[in-house]
């Protein structure tokens, strides 16, 4: 089991310090994890996943977790296909744990304009480590 003292950590430096989304969040926290050095290019492409912008489409820890296994995919010299069948299987273990993953359904409450900022914070530190935890089994070249 991951060390979820660094997550907590982590995350919240990220969301109160730096107010940045999820999926940002969960990037960073990856890229610092596997010592995998991220392009600004990166870090901007994900400003907006969050739901879609907020709209509650897929969960940005998702989506980071997404490109982050290409990246990490890339890295490794793994083929394409074994990369497609790596995120295919993240996102059906993840619904399978969470129920889903759309951002309206895993975030508390939904969105509205009354809810306080970063909702999802003990919500991100649970998927985080779960995203560390098939990334890791992943990048070992077993099945995960």
């Amino acid at each position: 089991m991951e060390d979820i003292k660094f997550i907590q950590e982590k995350v919240k430096e990220y969301y109160w310090n730096d107010d940045i989304n999820c999926a940002t969040t969960n990037l960073k926290i990856l890229s610092e994890k596997y010592d995998i050095e991220l392009s600004y290019q990166i870090i901007d492409s994900a400003i907006g996943m969050h739901g879609a912008g907020q709209y509650g489409a897929q969960c940005g820890l998702v989506e980071g977790t997404l490109m982050f296994i290409g990246i990490m995919g890339r890295k490794l010299a793994i083929p394409d296909n074994d990369i497609i069948n790596a995120c295919n299987e993240f996102a059906q273990q993840f619904e399978n744990k969470y129920k889903s993953l759309s951002c309206d359904v895993l975030r508390p409450k939904g969105f509205s304009v009354d809810n306080p900022p970063h909702l999802c914070e003990d919500f991100t530190c649970q998927a985080v480590q779960f995203n560390i935890e098939f990334v890791a089994k992943f990048s070992a070249g077993n099945k995960p």
